[in-house]
């Protein structure tokens, strides 16, 4: 019995021992699944941060951009007021001037009619050349001033060329073709001026020379010593030979 007892009791322990090995191993293979399971969190964490602090940069960078785009834009945004405020400025002075227009026009067309009526006067007593196409012009303008269709300003040019046209008519020296009335026979002939210093014609045939006098207002028969003078200027100012000095009948200045 006691045998018997004694290799029960082995057995016994035996299994025991075997339970507790057991037993004893399950904890450390639980650690050491926790700690897997640690290592492998605390990667997945360190991953989450090493991509946190990248968006972070990244949205850093962006912000920089931001700030210095800002601050770009708010130096163009000072300039663009600055060009907005000079731009108004001449819009008001613009405006001032559009509202002054008609005060200007209530003075301008009064004066425009008085420059038509003393160029017209003047083309009368003047030395007549060219006389048709002169006074045809200050025609032309008395249509001007009466159509409503013709701005103030195009008025007042036209005027003005006018005037200019009729400066040209004392520096040039001319020749062309028209008809004048002589003793009341209307007789063909070149005319010839030099400047408004001498008003000459010729007679198609070459054999006679008038000059205008314009105290008498009437036209005068040159003396035949002129004629071959007259028929030279005309040709000089025809440019069919070169200028020269010539022997002309002119009146001294008074």
């Amino acid at each position: 019995m006691s045998k018997r007892n004694l290799i029960a009791s082995a057995v016994v322990g035996a299994f025991a021992l075997g339970s507790s090995a057991v037993v004893s191993a399950d904890p450390l293979n639980d650690l050491h699944k926790e700690e897997a399971k640690i290592h492998t969190a605390a990667a997945k964490s360190q991953e989450k941060i090493n991509n946190l602090y990248e968006q972070s940069q990244e949205l850093f960078v962006e912000y920089r951009g931001i700030v210095d785009e800002t601050e770009n834009l708010k130096v163009y945004n000072d300039y663009v007021a600055t060009l907005v405020a000079d731009q108004q400025r001449g819009i008001d002075s613009l405006q001032t001037q559009i509202d002054g227009i008609e005060g200007v026009k209530r003075g301008i067309v009064p004066l425009m009619f008085r420059m038509i009526d003393s160029l017209e006067k003047f083309i009368d007593l003047d030395v007549p050349i060219n006389l048709e196409e002169r006074k045809a012009r200050v025609e032309r303008l008395r249509d001007v001033m009466a159509n409503s269709n013709v701005t103030t300003s195009e008025q007042f040019r036209q005027v003005i060329e006018a005037y200019q046209i009729e400066n040209t008519y004392g520096k040039a020296i001319r020749s062309y073709q028209g008809t004048f009335d002589y003793q009341g026979t209307e007789v063909t002939v070149d005319f010839f001026n030099l400047g408004r210093t001498a008003l000459m014609a010729l007679s198609l045939d070459q054999k006679t020379a008038w000059i205008w006098d314009n105290d008498a207002r009437a036209w005068e028969v040159l003396d035949d010593s002129y004629v071959s003078s007259v028929v030279y200027a005309v040709r000089m100012a025809n440019a069919l030979v070169p200028p020269d000095l010539l022997e002309l009948p002119i009146k001294a200045a008074e």
